[in-house]
């Protein structure tokens, strides 16, 4: 494969690998998998978390690519999962739910096209409770910051205080997706489309730069950020639970 997993071309390379495989048998849930990963849906991803779902991906197929599509409407096949989820969890708690929530997107997205009759998936909870009050930004850090940070850092923290949307979403947000009042997203980490009301100090940030085009944080070139660019310009601000990739 060339690149490194997460590049473009690694992904490129990898679809192209999977697309000159034998076809699974319909019926079984590997042939919904191998649809989902020619979908926009995997388009649609970071080039990073694109990666992490490929290997999820190779990790289910192994365990539940020949179960039969006509089980997922079986009450039993959600016991089945969570034994599997709860046998990754001895070692990572965070991984099996990563895990299991790969599934259960894979499973809603047949779903809505009909390839699968139910997602067994939908309502499995979560098995990790960390907690990132440590990553909370006080007052007094936001004041700090702005008062230091070079000014094409600023509106990215704004934007992070004052929707709570995680970094990729964020650094992909174009002006079209700002209409004067709310900024309306489709999440990349839950498929969720949202819609969120913007506050004063947003606006009057975001005012000062209207009339623009394409994507809304731009780095000291004035050009977009790339997930990397940004990581490595010391600008990855925690202030709510989210600001992360």
């Amino acid at each position: 494969m060339p690149g490194k997993p997460g590049d473009p071309e690694f992904i490129a390379a990898y679809k192209a690998a999977a697309a000159t495989k034998a076809k699974p048998r319909q019926g079984a849930l590997l042939s919904v998998m191998n649809e989902f990963q020619a979908s926009s849906d995997l388009d649609d991803l970071a080039p990073r978390k694109q990666a992490d779902y490929v290997k999820l991906i190779k990790v289910i197929g192994k365990k539940f690519g020949d179960f039969p599509l006509s089980g997922m409407s079986d009450r039993r096949t959600q016991g089945i999962f969570m034994e599997w989820r709860d046998e990754r969890a001895k070692a990572s708690r965070r991984q099996a739910d990563y895990g299991w929530q790969v599934l259960a997107r894979i499973l809603s997205w047949g779903h809505g096209r009909g390839l699968v009759s139910a997602n067994p998936c939908e309502k499995g909870g979560r098995l990790y409770r960390g907690t990132r009050v440590a990553n909370v930004w006080t007052a007094a850090d936001e004041a700090a910051f702005y008062a230091s940070a070079p000014a094409h850092l600023h509106l990215p923290l704004t934007l992070a205080l004052w929707t709570g949307q995680r970094q990729g979403d964020l650094l992909r947000l174009t002006w079209q997706q700002y209409d004067g009042k709310v900024i309306r997203l489709q999440q990349s980490e839950t498929g969720t489309r949202v819609v969120i009301p913007v506050g004063a100090p947003l606006k009057a940030a975001l005012g000062a730069l209207r009339d623009k085009v394409g994507q809304i944080l731009l780095n000291s070139d004035g050009v977009p950020w790339t997930s990397d660019g940004f990581r490595s310009s010391g600008a990855r601000p925690a202030p709510r639970p989210g600001w992360s990739e």
